[in-house]
């Protein structure tokens, strides 16, 4: 049961990862310190948009609109830092 427990933990650490990458992407698109005519910077881009605009579309949906200020990776990685933790609490409350 630890080796489950690891393992959708780590799963969970590396979304929570790829959802600050995309983030940092986002803005240095937006910026214009990296431009997404380049073949690499165009390919991790639309990887790290289908990653994650399925589970941030939603979220976004419920926000409300904080004027060009996008919070939903916020509220996705909290979220998911509860779920890990609540997993931890769960598993060893059931061995204990």
């Amino acid at each position: 049961m630890y080796s489950i427990l690891w393992l959708i933990s780590t799963v969970i650490d590396i979304y929570i990862w790829i959802l600050i990458a995309s983030a940092i992407l986002s803005w240095l698109v937006a910026f214009n310190v990296v431009n997404t005519r380049n073949p690499l910077v165009s390919t991790v881009g639309d990887v790290l948009y289908r990653l994650t605009e399925p589970v941030l579309t939603p979220i976004r949906r419920i926000l409300p609109n904080f004027g060009g200020l996008d919070i939903s990776p916020v509220v996705l990685i909290l979220l998911l830092i509860f779920i890990r933790r609540l997993l931890v609490e769960i598993f060893v409350g059931a061995i204990a």
